[in-house]
């Protein structure tokens, strides 16, 4: 298995470790509800160094990015970050991603860790126009730092005013004495909070500088069980679970991050921008359970007469709700929020009802 640069410490400090997209990740520390609360009311601490980075660059970096993005990338000024997806020319996604602008001719994507491979293939075999890509995976750490007083933890550590980052923004400066550090008002949880991107060679420094400032705050780290819990409160997609090679974009919810703009000659525009005036036969939906149960991933989701129509995509017990909550593909007539459908766990036909995330106001 692959290692971060944190992994030793995840060890030392007698984390539940687990293989996670090929690297040895961290599960758990104090356990998956007491890190998601941790989380919620103050301030955690997420190795996500297995994520991939690719640089694209030079005078055909925006035109690139348009034709293998689904948004709309011209819109997009230094220092933003945008959300958007690879569609594939079968109508699915090879992934989700998220685009940092610096300027029109310097971009950093930041991918899934289980598609790094696949992803770089794909910008390389459909790279015709002539952007510089670097896959720069391998020479980047990074740590999200999230909850609410994650701000008053990472202020201490750097000159740069945490509070002018605006959402879905980031900067570039001194964090914790190292220079050129990214810091990125983003994050995964819904909580607030930043991510951080840095050379390995800083990680343990950062880490230490980090934990040390938080220590006033009950600060903790926390592992992927807790980031899974805490991305399903909000209803955000997790790519092999709810999203994939077959799901489109449409579908999936994801209309917004699809713009069909003027000269925007993105891959399978034609398929997609038929389904958005269409509809499609399915949409991604989130349920409550009305009944008592958890939902999991592959438990087939029925009409209310017990049909089945579909499958769960994502599913737990909410640490914040304390009831079944998940995300599914259901047949479009029962996608409106308010509909009643039914849960098969095992051959108990238990009742839930569709609605629309984030399932933690």
């Amino acid at each position: 298995m692959k290692t971060t640069p944190f992994t030793d410490i995840h060890v030392s400090l007698g984390a539940k470790m687990h293989e996670f997209a090929g690297y040895n990740m961290p599960i758990e520390y104090s356990g998956i509800i007491d890190e998601h609360l941790t989380v919620c009311h103050s301030v955690g601490v997420f190795d996500v160094s297995h994520m991939g980075e690719f640089w694209v660059k030079g005078p055909h970096a925006q035109a690139f990015l348009q034709k293998v993005t689904s948004n709309d990338v011209s819109q997009l000024t230094p220092g933003r970050v945008q959300y958007s997806c690879f569609p594939n020319e079968e109508g699915g996604i090879v992934d989700d991603l998220l685009v940092y602008c610096y300027s029109t001719e310097k971009y950093l994507l930041v991918v899934n860790a289980s598609n790094i491979d696949k992803d770089w293939a794909w910008c390389q075999a459909h790279n015709d126009l002539g952007a510089d890509l670097e896959n720069a995976s391998d020479r980047m750490a990074q740590l999200a730092v999230q909850g609410p007083n994650a701000i008053h933890v990472l202020q201490k550590l750097t000159p740069v005013d945490l509070s002018a980052i605006p959402y879905y923004h980031f900067t570039q400066g001194e964090f914790a004495g190292e220079a050129e550090v990214i810091i990125s008002n983003t994050g995964y949880t819904g909580a607030g909070g930043f991510e951080l991107y840095f050379y390995p060679e800083a990680a343990h420094r950062i880490w230490e500088a980090v934990f040390a400032a938080g220590q006033e705050f009950g600060i903790k780290p926390a592992g992927l069980g807790a980031r899974d819990t805490l991305r399903l409160e909000m209803g955000f997609c997790l790519y092999g679970n709810d999203l994939d090679d077959q799901t489109s974009p449409i579908e999936a919810g994801l209309g917004w991050i699809t713009k069909f703009v003027p000269g925007k000659d993105f891959i399978n525009r034609p398929m997609l921008e038929k389904q958005k005036a269409e509809g499609t036969a399915r949409r991604l939906v989130g349920f409550e359970m009305l009944d008592r149960g958890i939902p999991r991933h592959g438990y087939t989701l029925c009409t209310p007469a017990g049909e089945p129509m579909g499958t769960v995509t994502s599913g737990t017990m909410s640490p914040m709700r304390k009831i079944g909550i998940g995300m599914g593909y259901v047949a479009t007539e029962y996608a409106k929020p308010g509909t009643e459908i039914i849960l098969d766990v095992r051959g108990r036909k238990l009742k839930a009802m569709v609605v629309k995330p984030p399932f933690r106001k």
